[in-house]
């Protein structure tokens, strides 16, 4: 569907740029006086370090007899992993609440009311919200939601709860409800014995996203957020598809996914050695966890068929190991899809 930029810093490359960082590099004599810079796009060199690097995987893939073991049970990898690191691998998150202010600005009762937005003015919606094909339409239902209905926000592959928990501590809004949902059973039963985990403000359960059915605690149309941090290059290219097909059916019209995963060329693809490449772009980890490293336009297409796209942005950072002079890039992706108020014949919508 058209894209519908709605701004951003100068950094986020891309529709609808981004927050993202701000410390900027002016000049490469200046590159080693920090540990890390935004926004710098690399060199000549480090992109044919990039293709030597691609080439090698492709020449070097995963034994074919070893590919069955990774596709048929992923799930089983995540659960070891889970049970291996509990909720001391990753960080929580509380960057969300810069870069994906949605979660935040339909509600005024909120642990910091530091976020502002043109989207929610006095608990209405402004005429700047959002501007879709059709016309107008509220960011979210907001003012529509009565004192005693449910602001749902649904975290798919919440992990250990490093997006739910500090979501749940910052919003005090009572009409907040929290699903959070995972394929590993491990990672359930991890968010399950946080003390935090409040069964009346929140409810985990396993699901995969590529399932042909909806989990049975959610009911179509009834999410106003979803969220999807690093969750996305878990999947096959098979199942993308089907995924999207649930994120649509999931979310309210007008509802949004936020959206968050690796981008081509990323430092962890170009540090993977020999025999760990799966799939076009599709990687193994020594832990056996599937990742796919996506490009901009794989995802407008991805998600262009189903849903406005209003942000697609690269997020790139240089890391530096000033004592050994190594520049290291980063890359993630940033995404914003809205599903449309009114449906759309998606085939005479250019992406």
């Amino acid at each position: 569907m058209a894209a519908q930029g709605l701004g951003g810093s100068p950094g986020g490359i891309g529709v609808g740029g981004g927050t993202f960082g701000a410390r900027m590099l002016s000049s490469d004599r200046n590159v080693f006086e920090h540990n890390a810079w935004d926004h710098v796009e690399p060199g000549s060199e480090h992109y044919e370090y990039a293709e030597q690097q691609i080439r090698m995987h492709r020449e070097h893939p995963v034994p074919e007899e070893e590919r069955e073991l990774y596709n048929a049970k992923p799930a089983s990898f995540w659960d070891s992993f889970y049970a291996n690191n509990q909720n001391k691998f990753f960080k929580d998150r509380h960057w969300l609440r810069v870069e994906f202010s949605e979660l935040f600005t339909w509600t005024n009762d909120r642990a910091s009311a530091d976020i502002k937005s043109d989207t929610i003015k006095d608990g209405s919606v402004t005429e700047s919200a959002l501007t879709a094909k059709n016309g107008t339409a509220p960011a979210l239902n907001v003012s529509n939601t009565s004192p005693d209905s449910k602001f749902r926000i649904m975290e798919v592959g919440c992990g250990a709860g490093n997006a739910v928990f500090p979501l749940l501590a910052d919003i005090h809004d009572p009409r907040l409800f929290l699903y959070a949902c995972d394929y590993s059973k491990t990672a359930i039963d991890v968010v399950k014995a946080n003390e935090a985990y409040d069964t009346s403000r929140c409810k985990a359960f396993v699901w995969d996203l590529s399932s042909t059915e909806l989990p049975e605690d959610v009911e179509p149309e009834s999410v106003d957020i979803m969220l999807m941090i690093f969750v996305f290059s878990a999947l096959h290219p098979d199942q993308w598809s089907q995924a999207v097909e649930n994120a649509y059916r999931v979310l309210k019209p007008g509802g949004i996914l936020l959206f968050r995963d690796y981008g081509r060329n990323d430092l962890t693809q170009l540090r993977f050695k020999k025999s760990r490449l799966l799939d076009s772009n599709l990687y193994i980890r020594g832990d056996g966890t599937r990742v796919y490293f996506f490009t901009n336009e794989e995802l407008g297409k991805i998600f262009g068929k189903k849903f406005i796209v209003e942000q697609n942005a690269i997020d790139r950072r240089l890391l530096v190991n000033r004592k050994r002079e190594l520049k290291m890039y980063r890359v993630w992706l940033q995404a914003k899809f809205r599903k449309p108020i009114i449906a759309a014949d998606h085939d005479q919508i250019s992406a």
